[in-house]
């Protein structure tokens, strides 16, 4: 692959990032991790942030490595990240301190306050972007009175945080822009009303571009400590990771739904244009940023979080359990019969979440899972569930038939899951690729510089690639009975 073209994607998620190396022969790709690191919160005074600096040093790590592997030009690096979280920044372009973890408890009761100041109604027809208490709106709301607030010169999402410091550009991209929930979905820019109504310093915010745009080179600094002997563009690619994922989702149509599967899932459709309706509200879809002009109608659900605490907390206890143990486990255990959903607010951040699905259960009145096996098949269970809950309220608010199920991220490695959500959907579900938000920040870069015509050539390139796993669903009634108690426990959370 010598005359290939080569690509960096820089992905980080709330749990972990990469470093990725996307060379382009012309035909297919093929991808080389560079550098691999952890990612989380750091407590400091009560509260927790991200230690964004050290996000920084782990990308100039992972352009060494390329340095140090490769001779070729790059012809890209593109960043994306998770939604929602911002560092603010002084007039001379200083970081003000470390930025706020979603998880963090400061927006404890902030929607309430919101709600009174706008409706709810209001806020989704202007924003069309689902309600969670950690959007940004809500995290600025909560930080009205903090003085750094009222010192900063710009607000800087996280992917445009760390592209800033690599180019000296400061812009928000607009698929991660769009889950602020401060951006009109109608006019793609951001929403006058809303800012002017909770008293946000408009001037903090800043100019929007699509996903696509070269912001310039690397400035010689950061090119120089790389060891980079060319200049380097640097793009915003499609900087939500979600958005990323989706642009390289294969065979996506009007007939697919997608799950873009890790920490969180996404779960979602591609439409043209958003829908704002009141159902649409009611049921808490979401409407965000997508490449090529279209939106991302999806719901953001709990995802293996549910799981990954779980482990957490077992090693914590001194057990630690691979994978194949998990699904050997949870295989044995006795099916459907304790469930939970995923997004009730006692998942979002419990100091033992084995313990926190234990209390759920037993609030509702089914049995307890007390074993380790029945803990897994819980989580996996209720997974596939809330994927079906979403996938017919999907059909409901299109009017589209959805016919196969689309599962990329790391999510599509996961065989039970899988099987369980096909089974539950009674929906083939087509698995693959695990890289698919790695390979989307690439496509977009490719698309920039000219070496790929539109998302639907790269689609089609990433199908060719990469392999695929199909599951065909295994009828049983069993499922249709269980949708049925699920129902009611996604209703008691959607009143909360």
């Amino acid at each position: 692959m010598s005359n290939s073209v080569n690509f960096i994607a820089v992905d980080i998620g709330a749990a972990s990032g990469r470093v990725m190396l996307g060379r382009w022969d012309g035909a297919r790709f093929a991808l080389e991790e560079l550098h691999r690191f952890g990612n989380g919160p750091v407590e400091q005074g009560g509260h927790l942030h991200w230690d964004a600096l050290r996000l920084l040093a782990e990308i100039y790590t992972g352009l060494a490595a390329y340095t140090a592997r490769h001779t070729e030009p790059l012809a890209g690096i593109g960043i994306d990240t998770w939604a929602v979280d911002y560092g603010l920044l002084d007039a001379e372009g200083h970081l003000l301190g470390y930025p706020y973890h979603y998880r963090d408890r400061r927006t404890r009761g902030v929607p309430a306050l919101v709600d009174a100041i706008m409706s709810p109604e209001r806020l989704y027809a202007i924003t069309g972007i689902q309600r969670l208490p950690f959007n940004t709106i809500y995290q600025l709301a909560s930080a009205l009175g903090d003085p750094q607030l009222h010192e900063a010169a710009t607000l800087l999402l996280m992917p445009d945080l760390l592209t800033y410091w690599l180019t000296g550009r400061m812009v928000a991209e607009y698929t991660n822009a769009t889950t602020t929930q401060l951006l009109d979905a109608q006019t793609r820019t951001w929403s006058d009303e809303l800012i002017a109504a909770l008293g946000i310093p408009a001037h903090i915010l800043p100019p929007l571009v699509e996903p696509g745009t070269i912001l310039g080179n690397l400035v010689p600094t950061v090119r120089d400590t790389a060891g980079l002997c060319a200049d380097v563009p640097v793009i915003a690619t499609a900087s939500h990771d979600t958005a990323s994922a989706v642009a390289a989702v294969p065979g996506l149509d009007a007939s697919s739904a997608y799950i873009s599967s890790g920490t969180w899932s996404l779960v979602g459709v591609e439409l043209s244009a958003p829908i704002l309706s009141a159902d649409a509200q009611r049921l808490s879809v979401t409407n965000e940023g997508g490449v090529g002009g279209t939106i991302r109608f999806l719901k953001n659900v709990g995802g293996l979080w549910l799981l990954q605490e779980c482990q957490r907390q077992w090693e914590r206890e001194g057990h630690t359990y691979s994978w194949p143990d998990l699904v050997a486990l949870a295989e044995a255990a006795a099916p459907l019969r304790s469930l939970v959903d995923p997004d009730a607010p006692e998942f979002l951040s419990p100091d033992d979440m084995p313990t926190a699905i234990r209390a759920y259960c037993q609030s509702t009145n089914q049995p307890v899972p007390v074993d380790v096996g029945a803990l897994v098949r819980c989580c996996l269970e209720s997974l596939a569930l809330k994927y079906r809950w979403v996938v017919e309220a999907l059909e409901l608010l299109t009017g589209r038939q959805i016919t196969m199920i689309r599962v990329v991220g790391g999510g599509s490695q996961n065989d039970l899951l899988c099987q369980f959500t096909a089974d539950a959907c009674g929906r083939r579900v087509v698995a693959g690729p695990v890289e698919a938000t790695a390979l989307g920040n690439i496509l977009v870069q490719a698309i920039a510089t000219g070496h790929l015509s539109d998302i639907a050539a790269g689609r089609r390139v990433v199908a060719e690639s990469f392999p695929q796993t199909v599951y065909v669903p295994r009828i049983s009634g069993d499922w249709d009975a269980a949708i049925i108690g699920f129902e009611a426990l996604v209703a008691v959370t959607d009143r909360h």
